[in-house]
């Protein structure tokens, strides 16, 4: 088997802002349980390694740091862990990764709703864990003030006030998944013991945000630890992915770049003292797959006009046939990348053309799976179940 992985970026009705007016969209099931188990199920037949679920604490914005009056756009969204928690019993193999938003949310608390989606899930769970410098999210919150810049703003300085906090964060809900050993629990009736309290454990965090003393309310996860995701753009990005994460998604515009990227996340690790394996890289890339270029592009080029103006995005946008989709992937795999994490222009046409054509095209070329042989997300990526920090 390949290990090329794949995986979807789910959001409303799709990355383009106009998908939602489209013939085959659902928007009057955007808040029901039923259509992310829809799309996630329709995931899964296609083998796919995970799906991620975006979220937020503002309306949906044009910009990240300005808000949106537009009505003409799909406003509003389900809260990403609640959705994957309702969907893991409906699914058996595909991974689930909510997104937290790491200056709006205590990592205690996230930690043990992450680690409740890994047992619901049986041991499938991850979490994206994302910054934020919107003032609405800020606002929204009202926990504190965005943050202010030394000197004249210099955007450095806030990468290192944002990425410290998030590095911070990870580090809190690591330590949290160990701070209940593995056999913690006893269980003895005839005793009457539960629980030994000598393999619980503090965790004692001291940061500049936020204190943690532990242990958690929850045993430790299935999995040991759930997968942790970044999305990272640059250099900064690339060193805090290969300090703290399992699992980077980046947005390379052509095979060179990806080349490029990966040289750089793979010194940053080994600089870090983790080995290759132990951090995986997606590239991110927006699609709007059809059976030749020019539906692709015709089709895009609608959604362009019912919204007034042509689809930017950070990531690579690709428009054309699931064959010509296949060779970008392979060639990305080739620069060093380890797959691709798909963003979905419309769903769920695009969807549709990944799991019922673009697969069907990789596994032609004897590039992807054709069924799955783990049953956990660490698994999927080869990633071994870790030993607890605090065992003696």
């Amino acid at each position: 088997m390949s290990d090329l992985h794949l995986a979807v970026a789910l959001d409303g009705a799709g990355w383009h802002p106009a998908a939602w007016r489209e013939p085959d969209a659902r928007p009057g099931e955007l808040f029901t349980a039923r259509y992310w188990t829809d799309l996630v199920q329709q995931a899964e037949r296609g083998l796919l390694d995970l799906v991620t679920i975006e979220d937020g604490f503002s309306q949906q914005a044009d910009h990240h740091e300005a808000a949106s009056e537009r009505t003409d756009r799909v406003r509003g969204r389900l809260d990403a862990n609640l959705v994957a928690a309702r969907v893991a019993p409906t699914t058996s193999h595909i991974g689930l990764l909510p997104t937290v938003v790491a200056p709006h949310t205590e990592p205690f608390h996230v930690s043990k709703a992450i680690a409740t989606l890994d047992y619901v899930s049986t041991g499938r769970a991850g979490v994206r864990v994302r910054s934020s410098v919107s003032p609405q999210e800020y606002g929204n919150v009202g926990r504190r003030p965005v943050p202010e810049l030394p000197g004249d703003g210099v955007p450095a300085a806030l990468t290192r006030i944002l990425f410290g906090e998030v590095e911070d964060y990870i580090e809190v809900l690591r330590r949290l998944w160990d701070s209940w050993e593995d056999d913690a629990e006893i269980r003895d009736v005839a005793t009457g013991r539960f629980v030994d309290r000598e393999k619980l454990h503090y965790i004692d965090f001291e940061g500049s945000e936020f204190s943690v003393r532990g242990p958690s309310i929850t045993p430790r996860p299935p999995q040991g630890q759930p997968l942790v995701s970044l999305l990272v753009h640059q250099q900064a990005g690339y060193e805090l992915l290969a300090r703290s994460a399992d699992l980077g998604f980046v947005t390379p515009a052509d095979a060179a770049d990806a080349h490029n990227i990966s040289t750089a996340v793979r010194a940053a690790t080994a600089q870090a003292g983790r080995t290759a394996g132990e951090v995986n890289l997606l590239g991110d890339v927006v699609v709007f797959l059809d059976d030749t270029y020019a539906a692709a592009a015709a089709r895009k080029e609608r959604l362009d006009v019912r919204d007034g103006a042509e689809l930017h995005s950070d990531a690579t946008i690709f428009v054309g046939t699931p064959g010509e989709l296949a060779d970008l992937i392979l060639d990305w795999q080739s620069a060093g990348l380890d797959g691709v994490r798909l963003r979905p222009g419309a769903l769920p046409h695009d969807l549709s053309q990944i799991t019922d054509a673009l697969v069907p095209e990789l596994q032609r070329r004897g590039a992807f799976r054709t069924a799955y042989d783990a049953t956990t997300l660490r698994g999927h990526f080869g990633l071994v179940r870790p030993a607890n920090r605090y065992a003696a």
